[in-house]
């Protein structure tokens, strides 16, 4: 057999053999091709653009998805803490842009490092002066007559003690000079509350939300006081309500936080010693009925003769003091509405039957929750 016709039998068995393969690719190729060849010959419609009015409905859901998922911050969420664990050691201070802890300021330090500027307030027991410390603003309050030094001690007594977020902080103080430095609030006390939420740099934040957080602050402030840790306090000076506002101060950030800590005296019930808030007599519906004479117009008024009392008067002004707190915004009658039963018991004539400064607290966070629960659940549903 010749060499040709040996070669052909070999080419086709390899055809046999590799053949439809070869044809296979070769038509998968030519079906790819004419798949990425333009199709010129097919009419039709060409693709839409998405209308105007689609695109402005997706951007409606998202911005509706976006303010469902934010609307918690449109309400205050409670700031209170057991304990502030970047607060500093105890005779230390740090206040401000501050980012380390100062020792509390000495004799020394306060008589070359602090320049007096000009008086912002005066009380029986002590003068306050704007001040300077290292280009910062401070409070320096200084004793206006020797007899009542001794308040002003005690009352830097329990400065030094009751270091706290519910108390003005201490910067320094000099026993021998009779001199106290504080931290500065330009907001002044609650006194002025209503004309500070008027300027127009604060009325975004005039609303019942944070007029209830007010209240909740200043009754954590009294709950602090009966179970400090010097033991149960009784806030004395508070012998009518523009006297209490006077007590404490607006921060920058609205809170408060009590300054003056001149009259607190402390309730004993292991040994049976209570309290007396000064020692003239004492009138009108602000305080509470065991803190008036009880023998009559008939009996003149001896100090000897008033009986004593606890922690309880402070229960009796909460309701007083958080109605001028709650002003009369939109929702303040609401949240009045909320409070009734609390505020009710805090009127019992009888001391014993009002409810403690933590049961009030509880009753106070628990309407916050429930209002802002409900205006979200509110504000959801307008979605």
């Amino acid at each position: 057999m010749s060499t040709g016709v040996l070669e052909d039998a070999r080419r086709e068995r390899w055809r046999e053999r590799c053949g439809p393969g070869i044809s296979m690719r070769k038509e998968l190729a030519e079906a790819s091709a004419m798949e990425t060849r333009p199709q010129e010959g097919r009419k039709g419609p060409p693709p839409r653009d998405v209308p105007p009015v689609v695109g402005l409905l997706l951007s409606m859901a998202l911005m509706n998805a976006l303010l469902y998922l934010c609307l918690d911050r449109l309400f205050i969420s409670p700031r209170r803490s057991t304990e502030d664990p970047t607060r500093c050691p105890h005779g230390h201070f740090r206040m401000g842009p501050m980012s380390n802890c100062s020792p509390w300021l000495s004799c020394e330090q306060l008589r070359t490092e602090v320049r007096q500027m000009k008086r912002v307030g005066e009380g029986a027991v002590k003068r306050v002066f704007l001040s300077e410390w290292k280009e910062r603003k401070v409070a320096l309050s200084r004793l206006t007559r020797l007899e009542v030094r001794d308040d002003f001690l005690h009352g830097l007594r329990m400065l030094k003690s009751l270091q706290s977020e519910h108390v003005v902080t201490l910067l320094g103080y000099c026993e021998d000079d009779n001199s106290i430095l504080t931290e500065y609030h330009p907001l002044g006390s609650l006194s002025s509350l209503e004309a500070t939420l008027n300027l127009s740099k604060y009325r975004s934040t005039n609303t019942w939300q944070h007029r209830l957080q007010l209240a909740l602050g200043y009754v954590a402030i009294i709950d602090f006081l009966h179970r400090s840790p010097l033991g149960t306090l009784v806030m004395c000076d508070s012998s009518d309500l523009p006297k209490t506002l006077s007590q404490y101060l607006l921060t920058a950030n609205f809170s408060i936080v009590l300054n003056d800590l001149d009259a607190l005296p402390l309730v004993n019930r292991s040994t049976g010693a209570l309290v007396k808030c000064g020692h003239r007599e004492l009138r009108g519906d602000f305080v509470a009925p065991e803190q008036l004479w009880p023998y009559g117009e008939d009996v003149p008024f001896h100090d000897d003769l008033m009986p004593a009392y606890d922690e309880k008067i402070d229960i009796w002004k909460i309701p007083d003091v958080s109605s001028f707190l709650l002003g009369h915004v939109e929702g303040s009658d609401m949240v009045r509405f909320h409070l009734f039963d609390i505020h009710k018991a805090c009127k019992s004539q009888t001391p014993a039957e009002r409810p403690t400064a933590q049961d009030v607290l509880d009753t106070y966070q628990k309407v916050l929750n429930l209002l802002r629960d409900t205006a979200t659940s509110q504000t959801r549903e307008m979605l």
